[in-house]
């Protein structure tokens, strides 16, 4: 029997190579001629730069650059296996948990740290770039990023803004005739997981400025400060793509990159499953299992476990899902795809609990679908 474990990370505890080791270790126990693949995934957010490098064996290397508020901090690239591919994680630089809760502010947030990030990316030789934008704290429309690119922003007076979140609306002229040129020679490919337009009520301020610290009577002012700079990219650029799905994604970072570069903004999952050649090793496996902390309705809309079940029944092959959190609702991911459904808690216990014990957890769970197998075979 082969089984391909293909799960994401489970935040906070976890990375996605470390869930699927430890589920096949429980396996392992009770099935022990099987042969058992763990394939590391994730869909664009955070945890896309391990789960990428532990599947094609690539390493990381760490980098200056600065923080959402633009303090001095260390983040990784990635190399791939194939050492022609960079993967970066903009939370890693410019990331809501970069952050305590009082400092949440995307009055003052930039994600110029994630620009610096593709300029070290730029040093390595490589000739394509896949950016995971998930877990930003900036509502900037992705100036800052462009501003460490070489891109500069002026007010009326004709001087240089520092862009942030917060004063998009004084920006007068944009200028990118120092814009790295380097970046004529790369493909950058943007791993997404939402359709967000960049600006309106669907956009990225009204839906995701809260979680970003902005204050309920803040949102219309944010989404003016979209529409003012995505009016000037039409000036500037003539990028005209303010309701193009996925543009307000990451506080609306795709607008700029795509503005400036040759840019494509692709679905996370898809992009990752591509790279690590999912649809092959599923097809060539007995038993596939999935999995992320939590499973629950919103899995269906474009999760990791929700791509891998849909690839599962493509080749008619059982899927088991496990999560640390198993919602009332998922029951209804039953009719889309998924076999069985296991939570890895087996007694009530705390969060703290939880997360320090997922790795025996995790072993236990596995244990227990080695036993299921056996009752099967």
């Amino acid at each position: 029997m082969h089984i391909l474990i293909a799960a994401d990370s489970f935040k906070d505890s976890l990375c996605a190579g470390e869930v699927g080791e430890n589920l096949a270790s429980g396996i392992s126990d009770v099935l022990n001629t099987a042969t058992i693949e763990v394939l590391p995934l994730a869909d664009g957010g955070e945890g896309t730069l391990n789960a990428l490098i532990d599947a094609t064996n690539g390493y990381k290397k760490f980098t200056k650059v600065h923080d959402p508020l633009m303090r001095r901090i260390e983040a990784p690239i990635g190399i791939l296996g194939n050492r022609k591919t960079a993967v970066i994680e903009m939370a890693t630089a410019s990331g809501i948990e970069l952050l305590i809760n009082e400092e949440k502010n995307p009055h003052q947030t930039t994600s110029y740290g994630t620009g610096e990030l593709i300029k070290a990316a730029l040093k390595e030789n490589c000739d394509e770039i896949i950016l995971g934008i998930g877990g930003s704290a900036t509502i900037d429309g992705g100036t800052g990023l462009m501003n460490a690119l070489g891109v500069t922003f002026t007010d009326n007076k004709n001087r240089k803004i520092l862009p942030r979140g917060g004063n998009l609306h004084e920006i007068k002229y944009i200028n990118s005739e120092n814009l790295d040129k380097r970046l004529k020679n790369i493909k950058i490919r943007i791993a997404c997981d939402v359709d967000n337009p960049l600006t309106g009520k669907n956009g990225a301020a009204h839906v995701f400025g809260a979680q970003k610290g902005a204050k309920k009577e803040e949102l219309s002012f944010f989404d003016d400060n979209l529409r003012h700079l995505s009016r000037l990219l039409t000036q500037t650029t003539g990028f005209d793509e303010a309701h193009t799905p996925g543009t307000g994604a990451a506080g609306g970072l795709p607008a700029c990159v795509k503005a400036f570069t040759e840019a494509s903004l692709e679905n996370g999952f898809d992009l990752i499953a591509e790279l690590v050649n999912l649809e092959t090793q599923i097809k060539r496996s007995d038993l596939v299992i999935t999995g992320e902390g939590k499973l629950d309705f919103q899995t269906q809309y474009g999760k990791t476990p929700w791509g891998v079940a849909q690839l599962a029944a493509k080749y008619n092959k059982p899927l088991i899902a496990v999560g640390g959190i198993i919602a009332e609702d998922s029951k209804t991911l039953y009719d889309k795809g998924f076999d069985l459904i296991l939570p890895v808690l087996d007694q009530p216990m705390s969060l703290s609990e939880a997360l320090n014990e997922a790795p025996e957890l995790l072993r236990q769970t596995g244990e227990r679908i080695g036993r299921i197998m056996l009752l099967k075979m």
